[in-house]
């Protein structure tokens, strides 16, 4: 390998490049189309399509030969890609209509369409820089948002109009709010009909949300740029929803809880899904469009909160329902009102509804996601094979991604109906090392853990130096079976480290109770179940990990979590990384930190107990804070706020502000150096 695995990790975006993703597959099931970069090392998207008869793959749009220029975005889309963690270039989304035929995408704040078969790409005239384009089932019309406001442009006439336009600069129709996006993981805010001929369209007023501040102190002479944050306890964006006709109708769609959560327009209803501000219920409406008049189909309720799934809510060619809810202690999934799942097969997401049968990925074992299908009698496995599954299906065809501990990489296959497979190949590049991992339960609540050891160590030999490397978060996991989950972690292990990930309480596919133990309390079960992990690993590998030199380093929720650990158990933890940490509950957003902690108002004593302030002066241990001084998300404030607390309480620390970066850290020469630094603080901390 002629570079460094850190140089390659960030010039590769984790090894991300080259993948083939966003899988549409076309009715009849002649044709898939994807998005794949052109090697491993490229950030720029092509749009490519797949014949499943021939098998024979074809480049539609290569964004380089648009004369596009530079990529230029405006700041609405690289606020909605920071959202959904978009590190690549070029056309990293697109629609298409009902048959697949037509593709639309915005590149450098244009408006691109291609007629697929041709494969001609032309670029339209638009009122403004594009944000979010998506063209209409029939193929005739492209909706976007531009200025805030929703304009629909008529492919044949050329012929371009806004349909609603914002009545004051906080306004906006047709995108998701910030909460919708980065909690709820909503991209969007319009919605054609299927017949074409309307949409349903969100506005959203941000004037009640707070204005906070995100300065730029490496560059004194620019002005700090104003960012509305609906921080815990203050108000959210106010969102409608209208039904816009093209004959130039507005009808009202009025409903009652705080937030949209999701909404669907099919053959068979246009549906919205409603959540509540203490988010303990959800409620899903079927809508007339031309009256706004809501019907309420569903209302599930729980004690801590409703969980969002992703693909619902969706219908049957009969109309039956799709949808996914807790019940008898699982997540299931019902069709109609029946629960066609049993409580231990956790489910995560209906992935698509082709006719009569559903494709949703599930949990048996919190560490693997598989595949499965409902055909409207029973339930049938699709994945049959240790890993993490996901995929699409549409005209009898299935796109299948997996990844294991067993495979480098992501392996793509296209399931024709026949039963051939039809691989897409990855340009993806080599990582280069030797994974050892070994994926099991450890501790007294037999928590999901992986032990990542260097390849030269030889068991028995001698202790290693223990690396903790969680995220510990609600919504999210590390310890899942496959290779590129554990890529970061391998090299730190060949850099003399026992690394050990650990899935503790919170964290989704063991069901919703361990998921609820988190509950009103984010600190204490995610701190005592990485020391459980911890311990569990000893009992595993005694002559393998030194707990007299043990270190935790995270990011995000991860890097709360470090921090955490250092300050509250310097017993156990004696050297931290905290990335970009959330330090204090107050900071953070409404949606994700009431969902656990409640009002802050209400409970100030649970957001004491889950913050680090009143921690500081405890601090005996070493530990590095790093944190972008760009990032709209867990702002720098966390960082600052706790670095102050330490100082006024005398405890050394040390602080790494990262200029002009965001949450994510896109630039290689940062994601590089990020790695080495770590290193050598760690090796420091822990003398050796």
């Amino acid at each position: 390998m002629s570079e460094s695995f850190p140089r390659l990790y960030a010039r590769t975006r984790r090894f991300t490049l080259g993948v083939p993703r966003g899988f549409t597959i076309s009715p009849d099931g002649a044709r898939v189309l994807f998005l794949r970069t052109e090697s491993g090392t490229d950030p720029v998207t092509c749009l490519w399509e797949l014949d499943t008869e021939t098998h024979v793959e074809r480049l539609v749009v290569d964004p380089r030969s648009l004369d596009s220029g530079d990529e230029d975005l405006p700041p609405e889309e690289r606020a909605r890609r920071e959202r959904s963690r978009e590190q690549a270039g070029g056309v990293v989304s697109y629609s298409t209509d009902a048959d697949a035929a037509t593709a639309v995408f915005a590149l450098s704040g244009g408006l691109y369409v291609t007629d697929v078969a041709a494969g001609r790409t032309r670029r339209l005239e638009a009122a403004g820089p594009v944000i979010d384009p998506r063209v209409s089932p029939d193929g005739r019309r492209v909706a976007y948002v531009t200025g805030g406001a929703l304009h629909v442009h008529d492919l044949a006439t050329g012929d371009d109009r806004a349909l609603a336009t914002p009545e004051s600069e906080t306004v906006t129709y047709g995108l998701a709010e910030f909460i919708a996006a980065e909690e709820m993981s909503r991209m969007r805010g319009h919605w054609w009909s299927p017949s074409s001929d309307a949409l349903l369209v969100e506005r959203a007023d941000e004037a009640p949300v707070q204005t906070w501040h995100i300065a730029d102190p490496a560059n004194p002479g620019r002005p700090a740029a104003p960012q509305r944050y609906p921080a815990a306890g203050t108000p959210n964006a106010v969102t409608e929803l209208f039904v816009l006709g093209l004959d130039g109708s507005r009808v009202a769609v009025p409903y009652e809880h705080e937030y949209l959560a999701t909404a669907a327009w099919d053959s068979h209803a246009l549906s919205i899904v409603t959540l509540s501000r203490d988010q303990k219920t959800m409620r899903l409406f079927s809508v007339d469009p031309r009256t706004g008049k809501s019907t309420l189909v569903r209302e599930d309720t729980d004690q801590a909160w409703v969980d969002i799934v992703p693909g619902v809510p969706a219908h049957l060619d009969d109309g039956s329902l799709v949808w996914v809810a807790v019940a008898d202690g699982g997540h299931r999934l019902f069709v109609g009102d029946r629960p066609v799942t049993p409580p231990t097969l956790q489910v995560r997401a209906v992935l698509d509804v082709d006719h009569d049968s559903v494709l949703f990925s599930a949990s048996g074992d919190p560490t693997e996601i598989q595949l499965w299908t409902w055909d409207g009698h029973s339930l049938l496995p699709v994945s049959t094979r240790s890993g993490v599954f996901s995929g699409r299906m549409a005209g009898g065809v299935g796109v299948l991604t997996e990844q294991s501990l067993d495979s480098e990489g992501v392996s793509t296959t296209v399931v024709r109906r026949d039963g051939m497979a039809v691989p897409i190949p990855s340009y993806a590049e080599r990582p280069g090392l030797d994974l050892r991992v070994s994926l099991g339960r450890s501790g007294r609540r037999e928590l999901a853990t992986a032990v990542v050891l260097p390849s030269w160590h030889e068991p028995g030999s001698r202790r290693l130096p223990v690396l903790m490397d969680p995220y510990g978060g609600p919504h999210a996991q590390r310890a899942l079976n496959r290779r590129g989950g554990y890529l970061e972690s391998q090299w730190f292990a060949e850099q003399g480290f026992a690394v050990i990930v650990a899935d503790g309480r919170g964290t989704p596919g063991r069901g919703p109770a361990f998921e609820r133990a988190v509950l009103n309390d984010l600190a204490t079960p995610a701190l005592e179940d990485q020391i459980d992990a911890l311990q569990g690993v000893a009992e595993q590998y005694p002559d393998d990990v030194d707990l007299e030199k043990v270190a935790i380093r995270g990011w995000s929720f991860g890097g709360f979590l470090a921090a955490l650990a250092v300050l509250r158990r310097p017993d156990v933890f004696h050297a931290a990384v905290a990335g970009a940490p959330v330090t204090d509950w107050r900071l953070y957003d409404t949606c994700y930190t009431e969902r656990y902690l409640g009002h802050p108002d209400e409970q100030p004593e649970i957001y004491d107990k889950s913050s680090l302030f009143g921690d500081a002066a405890k601090l005996e241990r070493p530990l590095l804070l790093i944190h972008g001084l760009a990032d709209d998300n867990v702002v720098a404030a966390h960082t600052l706020r706790l670095s102050s607390a330490l100082l006024a309480a005398g405890r050394p620390h040390t602080v790494l502000p990262l200029s002009g970066v965001t949450h994510m850290t896109p630039q290689e020469v940062v994601a590089e150096n990020l790695l080495l630094l770590q290193v050598d603080f760690l090796k420091k901390a822990l003398h050796f």
